[in-house]
């Protein structure tokens, strides 16, 4: 798959603790990006945050959530994009999603090792 040049990042802003059709949401989200044949997804773990409701979202000293933020982003072509905004709005009960314009520069699979390999 070719993906340079201007593509969209699709982010949902979720918690960790959210769940679709019992499993992790963003375990869920993750694999829709990958039945949609989007070029990957990451999920990433934030550290704290707070959302619409307000509610502090941390994990230090003894208060240790276990409810922490938690991103997932996909970049791909605009129509797939779309297509699985979509997706992830039916999905998501409490969050955000947004869809920005990036310009992807390099996409590159396969490499196995180090510069000497």
């Amino acid at each position: 798959m070719t993906l340079i040049g201007n593509s969209k990042r699709l982010s949902a802003y979720i918690g960790e603790a959210d769940r679709y059709d019992g499993r992790p949401l963003y375990e869920a989200l993750l694999e829709s990006a990958r039945m949609a044949g989007c070029a990957g997804a990451t999920s990433l773990r934030g550290m704290s945050g707070f959302g619409a409701t307000s509610r502090e979202h941390a994990k230090h000293g003894i208060r240790m959530s276990v409810d922490l933020p938690v991103v997932v982003q996909v970049i791909d072509e605009p129509d797939k994009i779309t297509a699985l905004a979509e997706v992830y709005a039916a999905m998501i009960g409490d969050g955000l999603i947004t869809v920005e314009d990036v310009r992807v520069l390099l996409y590159r699979g396969g490499v196995t090792g180090g510069p000497d390999e």
